[in-house]
């Protein structure tokens, strides 16, 4: 079953490059976008940007550390960084940076993780970026964003460059098909978006997984429960307020993340239902492992991170409710 297939939703380009044609349209519509990049432009597709705009594209080579340093002195100067790599080799390699230099500084640097999650596929565990969110997690001053589809990465891309302060965004390799019309997502920094309502339980998810949520959601309406959808599109500054109503208006809620549980969206969660309305949770994520190398559906497939992963889990959580 395609992705998206239950839901109804419409199939789209992989994330990385509807990235790369947001942030060259935000080069062309701000002089002060200045783009670094780990010497993988084809991967994380700023290539356009390197071809349209040189002056304002700095290829650092396989130097994280150095890149996010770099970075850190282009927003200092009144820049506006975006620094791309793959999020794995950015974060593990330029941490000591992202804390000291970004972090603790509050400076205005974009930090864009391509190929976020195990959908990269074939390229391996030691490319895969899932335990990205937790990293930055650990930086107090980050805003973390996990757009879930091609309007929501435009908005986010958009998002990101207008907020003043440090931002991670996630990207991705794999396509992720079409939740909100291409001329009408809303996106604002710290707000969930409801993308289905319901009663009986809340599903709340995060980059490729909504689409997933969505399926299930579609699957358990065939079996007479109606279950909301959340985007959880900002991890950080997360929406207590979003999170806290799902619990009391449909006491039960199951997370989604295309990440290690620990650490994770679902953690964070987790800790603002224990604060706000307690209900029965249930968590869909990667469990203390790290993936195969392989086709990045089988890979979801193994590692319970599919639409009928949500529906167990889902069932569960509902009958914990009684």
């Amino acid at each position: 079953m395609r992705l998206g297939e239950k839901a109804g939703l419409k199939p789209a380009k992989p994330m990385r490059d509807v990235f790369g044609e947001a942030l060259l349209q935000l080069c062309r519509d701000n002089p002060k976008i200045v783009v670094l990049d780990g010497d993988l432009s084809n991967t994380t597709k700023t290539l356009a940007v390197r071809q349209e705009f040189p002056e304002r594209f700095y290829n650092i080579g396989l130097a994280e550390s150095n890149m996010v340093s770099i970075g850190a002195g282009l927003a200092d100067c009144g820049f506006i960084p975006f620094v791309t790599s793959m999020s794995a080799f950015l974060l593990c390699n330029g941490y000591d940076q992202l804390r000291i230099s970004i972090a603790i500084a509050g400076l205005n640097v974009k930090v864009v993780g391509s190929h976020g999650g195990i959908t990269l596929g074939k390229d391996g565990p030691t490319a895969m970026g899932i335990e990205d969110l937790a990293l930055m997690g650990g930086l107090p001053t980050f805003v973390i964003l996990v757009p879930c589809d091609p309007a929501s990465m435009h908005k986010a891309v958009r998002a990101t460059a207008e907020h003043i302060g440090p931002v991670y965004l996630r990207s991705s390799r794999v396509a992720m098909p079409h939740i909100y019309p291409e001329d009408d997502c809303p996106f604002e920094i710290g707000k969930a978006n409801v993308v289905r309502e319901g009663g009986d339980l809340t599903i709340i998810g995060c980059g490729i997984m909504v689409a997933a949520a969505l399926d299930a959601a579609a699957m358990l309406a065939g079996e007479g429960i109606e279950a909301r959808v959340l985007d959880m599109h900002t991890i950080r500054p997360m929406d207590v307020e979003a999170i806290a109503a799902a619990a009391c208006e449909t006491g039960a809620i199951v997370t989604a993340e295309e990440h290690l549980l620990h650490g994770g969206m679902g953690s964070n969660i987790a800790r603002i239902v224990a604060a706000t309305h307690p209900v029965p949770m249930r968590f869909v994520g990667l469990t203390d492992t790290y993936t195969d190398s392989g086709d990045p559906y089988d890979l979801l497939e193994k590692y319970g991170l599919t639409a009928q992963d949500i529906l167990v889990a889902a069932r569960e959580a509902v009958a914990a409710k009684a």
